[in-house]
């Protein structure tokens, strides 16, 4: 499996002049830990992290450190260190020193990725735009499909006309994913995942009737052999944070 198979592909973004506060508003909402930040030209230029907006937290003193340190720091470091405790938009707070992958990466090289830069997301994307984001969770989802379902089959030798599983997967999960999207409008955090026909469902729902919905989208999409269904309704709290976000 690839990068591609489990990547959740309707990622949030802000821009790089999306005001600190509406930032803080997303994560809480769509109940993530970071969101990439884009440009114009829909280029991924950054991330903001739940951990740079708590470092926003800290006191005059704790942010101005004591003086020696002070004197021994490069200027450029005190100047991104004021920028992120006072800024207003995205751009003054977020990391800039983003990792990113390719579509076509081996799961088991994204987990490398995750692992040798201690991080826990990293954004695709193809041509330098942003096509998904690949979480530990969904690491784990792609890695729990292929457990069940065997080992990945070799490539053929030689190139052949007819799709191979491979492709019969992906085109099953976007049918599903542009179903999911686009026909019923869902607003919370799904993943779908296929393996040899066989879909699994992961995230949340606001109600059990569009649990259900989902599902059925998943089990009427051509060629599914079956679904599992992992998805969780969310807690009321959390579904009228999403309705207010969807009113403004």
């Amino acid at each position: 499996m690839r990068a591609k198979d489990v990547m959740t592909t309707n990622v949030i973004t802000v821009l790089e002049d999306t005001p600190v506060e509406e930032v803080a508003r997303v994560l809480l909402t769509r109940r993530i830990s970071a969101v990439p930040v884009i440009d114009l030209d829909e280029q991924v230029v950054g991330i903001v992290s739940e951990g740079d907006l708590v470092r926003r937290s800290e006191t005059d003193e704790e942010t101005r450190g004591a003086w020696w340190l002070e004197r021994l720091a490069d200027s450029d470091d005190q100047a991104r260190s004021f920028a992120q405790a006072r800024g207003r938009l995205a751009k003054d707070v977020m990391s800039t020193s983003v990792i990113t992958a390719d579509e076509d990466d081996s799961l088991a090289g994204i987990a490398r990725t995750l692992e040798k830069h201690k991080i826990k997301r990293v954004p695709i994307v193809r041509q330098g735009k942003l096509v998904g984001i690949v979480s530990r969770a969904n690491l784990l989802h792609g890695l729990a499909a292929v457990s069940s379902s065997g080992p990945e089959p070799s490539p053929p030798l030689a190139p052949s006309r007819v799709a191979s599983p491979q492709t019969d997967d992906r085109s099953i999960r976007a049918t599903i994913m542009n179903t999911i999207h686009n026909d019923l409008r869902v607003r919370s955090p799904i993943n779908v995942i296929v393996m040899d026909g066989v879909v699994d469902l992961w995230g949340g729902v606001e109600t059990e009737a569009q649990r259900q919905a989902v599902r059925v989208a998943a089990e009427t999409a051509p060629n599914v052999k079956s679904v599992n269904d992992h998805l969780t309704v969310l807690p009321a709290a959390l579904r009228m944070l999403l309705k207010n976000e969807a009113s403004r």
